[in-house]
C-alpha cells in the first residue's frame, strides 16, 4: 500500500463525508492499492441505497480524481 497516496485519499474523503452523513450514510476506507484503485465500503443508508453507485461515480471518485494524483478507480467492497 502506497500510504502517501492512502493519506491524500482519506484526507479527500474526509471532506466528502458530511454528505453521505446528513443523508444517514457513511464509508469505510478498506483500501488504495499501489494501481490506484480506491476500495471503500459503503455504510448505513448508503449501503442499500438506489443511488450509491451514483455516489461512487459522481461523488466519490469525481473528487478523488480532482484531488488525488496516481488515483484510477473507486470499486464498492461488501
Amino acid at each position: 500500500m502506497n500510504s502517501e497516496m492512502y493519506a491524500e485519499v482519506d484526507t479527500a474523503l474526509k471532506k466528502f463525508r458530511p454528505f453521505l452523513v446528513r443523508d444517514g450514510g457513511d464509508y469505510e476506507l478498506v483500501e488504495v492499492t499501489p494501481d490506484g484503485i480506491v476500495k471503500i465500503r459503503l455504510l448505513g443508508a448508503c449501503e442499500t441505497c438506489p443511488s450509491s453507485d451514483m455516489t461512487l461515480k459522481m461523488g466519490i471518485e469525481l473528487t478523488l480524481s480532482e484531488k488525488v494524483m496516481g488515483f484510477k478507480e473507486v470499486v464498492q467492497v461488501f
